[in-house]
């Protein structure tokens, strides 16, 4: 996790859940290469070494993603580059990539995941071979994390059901136990907590006890969130949008992440042991807006760094 360094804590600013602070520690955000760009400084905005990931769309040169990835880690934060599967031509090709990512900048850590194409670029279909290579271990990376579908994935279980979905978790988890890496699930994002919690509660009872990073949406106009959730195959609490989209008073402000985050966390406050360890943003309508939402609703855990 990223560790925050400030040596004074303020107080708590007036109106912040303490449940929903301490939910929101060490919670981790995710750029582009050309989203990034468009930030001056990203010390202005996140907490001195928050877990940054970098997502790799198709198409994207890999001299992007390492020059984003080295930013990143000289302005102090923990880089966790995407390795979509789909997009990696060969063995050689995911050599090259992680010798880039560590020899420029340093990287540790990835995510490993399918990737969002249909039709695989070479010989690699999803991460579990990305794993099978052996080179992220051969290579000293510390932290490996693998994608999470809370409300399933229809590109992996097309009747839209859950069991090529848990097959391939239950791998993850042996994968787990016999390597050294720190491993987790960072989900797809979804709007509403109790199919959240549900599908957490089902993993540990399924033997599955991979720490969760839970996706949510940042803060973003209704018809963007609703644009993406289509995109992204966002499952039954995608519901919440369509209520949400009804009401003509609030169809033009923004949607904020608010209810979830908060009923997730007196969950967690309820239920220490509870799955969800971190919680993941996916930025959806800019890294500024989702930034300052974290800090109003974390008070002082969620200080940019510039301000620690």
């Amino acid at each position: 996790m990223a560790l925050l360094n400030f040596k004074k804590r303020d107080p708590q600013p007036v109106g912040v859940s303490p449940a929903v602070e301490a939910f929101l520690r060490d919670y981790s955000i995710e750029v582009m290469p050309r989203t990034a760009e468009k930030v001056d400084n990203f010390r202005d905005l996140l907490p001195e070494g928050t877990r940054v990931y970098i997502a790799h769309i198709d198409g994207t040169p890999i001299e992007d993603m390492v020059a984003t990835a080295r930013r990143l880690a000289n302005d102090g934060f923990a880089v966790m580059p995407h390795f979509p599967a789909r997009i990696i031509r060969d063995r050689a090709t995911l050599a090259d990539w992680i010798a880039r990512y560590q020899g420029e900048a340093g990287v540790r850590q990835a995510l490993l995941l399918a990737g969002g194409v249909n039709e695989p670029a070479g010989s690699f279909d999803n991460s579990m071979q990305l794993l099978e290579t052996g080179l992220f271990d051969k290579a000293g990376f510390t932290r490996l994390h693998v994608a999470g579908h809370p409300e399933g994935n229809r590109d992996i279980d097309p009747d839209g059901g859950a069991r090529n979905v848990m097959e391939a978790l239950r791998w993850k988890q042996k994968f787990s136990e016999r390597t050294d890496a720190q491993m987790a699930l960072a989900t797809q994002f979804a709007f509403e907590a109790g199919p959240i919690i549900a599908w957490a509660d089902g993993l540990r009872a399924a033997g599955i006890d991979l720490p969760i990073h839970i996706g949510i949406a940042g803060p973003a106009k209704l018809q963007t969130l609703i644009k993406f959730a289509i995109a992204c195959g966002v499952g039954p609490s995608m519901k919440v949008l369509q209520k949400r989209a009804k009401d003509v008073t609030k169809l033009l402000l923004p949607f904020e992440p608010t209810d979830v985050i908060a009923e997730l966390a007196a969950h967690k406050a309820a239920n220490p042991d509870f799955g969800v360890t971190n919680v993941h943003f996916f930025p959806l309508g800019g890294i500024k807006t989702n930034a300052q939402w974290a800090i109003d609703n974390g008070g002082a855990s969620a200080r940019p760094a510039t301000q620690a």
